[in-house]
């Protein structure tokens, strides 16, 4: 036989062994959403105009938690000609929610801190959707017991073994605990300040802080260089810290304002020297939320469909849009634009925007990763019992969260949410590298971050999931948080008016509320519309 005869003798008859080969997990997964490639199809330029545009009063672009508070609170004011417009099959954006045979689930974001008494939308929410169950006497909330964090709350994996809490107290030299009160004297300080006008520097949404020169100075460095010149060198100080910014920011020490370092622990307080606020939190996370904005919406909720142009004509806004699902060019002729997406997005959207408003430019926004685990069953736990909140120290990841720790349902079938941001300083390079991943690459990285402390896991999962975010939240560099051309992005470009979480500098769905509320309030005043405010 010839040499090339032989080697082709041999290769078909070993190809129905390696068709044959053991897939890598004992186990089937996807990448959901979001869409990514319709999403980067905006980018590709002119758009033609539909045959017709249909009149609306308000068309709201983006189905986000900014743009449905914008549209709950219009219809709240009684305003019906209302139009809500979202790319994905599902609204909610980041506090997206799935749901399978074992419990619903979180896509992203998962919590809520406990309101105080002040945040007068929040509760408002809170309220209809009845988990605001009154007030005590010193005139606080009360909310249902099923809606708060239950012990255990969050456990950190380190040195072979969990631990209760996230600081790692075992071991700790008195230098440790030295600096971690010092440090947590200083977020009492901060939590105390209150301006001339009787502002906190702190405060859940932002736009109830102060603007004391001594709060905005803050943001002139980063958090690392805070920590530095008051000598907080601890390791394991800094490594809760630098946790801290990697959960709320996606972003590290180096890298974060030391205004939003400090927001992250001071705005939570309950007064000096007092805990952080509880935690509210459903199986789904916010998608709780969500569905009760939804539900307000109604049919005037449109998903599937990306607006592709906004231009200012003499008789109003023309809209053109792409609707997915029918596969046809749409369009409407609005009074009032709320725009609830993200600015990167706008510059391609709305014309003469890029040039107007060049400030956007500064927003960078850091990729994350998010998967759901289906578990048959749970792994051995030797230690410390498992929480809600699980978090492995040696890791990138910012581990895992339960669905079913709210359900009493300790034992047997789960859904874990594992959580993975991309924190290098190039957020476009770090873009790049998740786009890169496909599922089994994915599943190899969430099953290699968690086999340290569960070996015996992946004879346990069911299905894994994961869904990759390109854009998932602001990154508060410092500088940015009071920089006077950022804070004029939330200000209306003509009849256009603007409404995202990323406008406060931080994701949290505090402030995308806030921001679709003031948006909402700013056209219902451009109608001649009165009302009260609900911020």
């Amino acid at each position: 036989m010839k040499r090339r005869s032989f080697l082709a003798a041999s290769a078909a008859a070993t190809l129905p062994i390696a068709c044959r080969r053991k897939p890598e997990f004992p186990f089937q997964g996807a990448l959901v959403g979001p869409d990514l490639p319709m999403g980067h199809w905006l980018r590709g330029g002119a758009f033609p105009d539909p045959e017709r545009f249909e009149p609306v009063s308000v068309l709201v672009v983006g189905g986000g938690v900014a743009g449905l508070s914008a549209a709950w609170r219009l219809v709240g004011a009684g305003l019906d000609d209302v139009r809500v417009l979202e790319l994905e099959p599902e609204p909610g954006g980041t506090s997206r929610s799935g749901r399978n045979h074992v419990s619903a689930f979180p896509w992203a974001a998962h919590y809520l801190p406990v309101p105080d008494r002040g945040n007068h939308a929040v509760l408002r929410l809170l309220d209809e959707c009845g988990v605001l169950e009154g007030f005590d006497a010193k005139g606080d909330p009360r909310f249902a017991e099923e809606a708060t964090v239950r012990a255990p709350e969050e456990r950190l994996f380190a040195h072979g073994q969990w631990w209760e809490g996230l600081y790692l107290r075992a071991g700790a030299s008195a230098e440790d605990e030295r600096q971690y009160h010092a440090f947590f004297q200083e977020v009492d300080r901060w939590a105390a300040f209150r301006d001339a006008k009787g502002r906190p520097a702190f405060s859940i949404p932002r736009s109830r802080c102060s603007d004391a020169p001594e709060a905005r100075a803050l943001d002139g460095l980063s958090f690392a260089a805070w920590l530095d010149a008051r000598g907080f060198s601890s390791p394991r100080l800094r490594w809760l810290l630098d946790y801290a910014c990697r959960d709320d920011y996606g972003s590290r020490l180096d890298t974060t304002s030391a205004w939003a370092g400090l927001f992250y622990f001071a705005a939570r307080k309950q007064g000096p020297g007092e805990d952080s606020r509880p935690l509210l939190t459903w199986p789904q996370g916010n998608g709780f939320l969500i569905e009760h904005l939804r539900q307000a919406c109604g049919t005037r909720l449109n998903c599937g469909v990306m607006a592709t142009a906004i231009r200012q004509e003499k008789d109003g806004l023309l809209v053109t849009a792409w609707d997915a699902v029918a596969q046809r060019r749409i369009g409407w002729r609005a009074k009032h634009v709320i725009f609830a997406g993200p600015q990167h997005v706008a510059k391609h959207v709305i014309d003469g925007f890029a040039a107007a408003r060049p400030a956007a430019a500064r927003i960078h926004n850091a990729p994350w990763m998010v998967a759901n685990l289906t578990l048959r069953a749970r792994p051995q736990e030797p230690t410390f019992p498992p929480a809600w909140d699980n978090v492995l120290r040696d890791s990138e990841a910012l581990g895992y969260v339960v669905a079913t720790h709210q359900s009493l349902h300790d034992y047997g079938p789960t859904v874990w949410t594992w959580y993975r941001p991309f924190t290098g300083p190039d957020c476009e390079a770090e873009r790049a590298r998740l786009r890169a991943l496909d599922w089994p690459a994915c599943a190899r990285m969430v099953m290699d971050d968690l086999r340290p402390a569960h070996p015996d896991l992946e004879g346990l999962v069911a299905r894994l999931d994961v869904m990759r975010w390109g854009h998932a939240m602001v990154r508060p560099a410092p500088g940015l948080i009071w920089d006077p051309d950022f804070l004029a992005l939330s200000r209306p470009f003509g009849a256009i008016h603007f409404a995202h979480t990323e406008l406060s500098g931080f994701a949290l769905f505090e402030e995308a509320q806030d921001h679709g509320l003031r948006a909402a309030e700013e056209v219902l005043a451009g109608l001649g519309h009165p009302t009260s405010s609900w911020r």
